[in-house]
């Protein structure tokens, strides 16, 4: 394999996890769930999905 054909893959790869990560923040909420995230300095917080959609756009 190229380093060209390695390079598409991970962009795919990439892309597909960007999708797969959209796709469960609105499924959390349109149920009203809180996703749990790790910020910079390790401390860990729940965030209501809709916040988090809003951070990604």
């Amino acid at each position: 394999m190229s380093d060209k054909e390695i390079e598409e893959i991970a962009e795919k790869l990439q892309q597909g996890l960007h999708i797969a990560e959209r796709r469960m923040l609105e499924e959390k909420a349109l149920r009203g769930q809180d996703i749990v995230v790790c910020h910079t300095d390790g401390t860990i917080h729940t965030v209501p999905a809709q916040e988090a959609i809003k951070t990604l756009q």
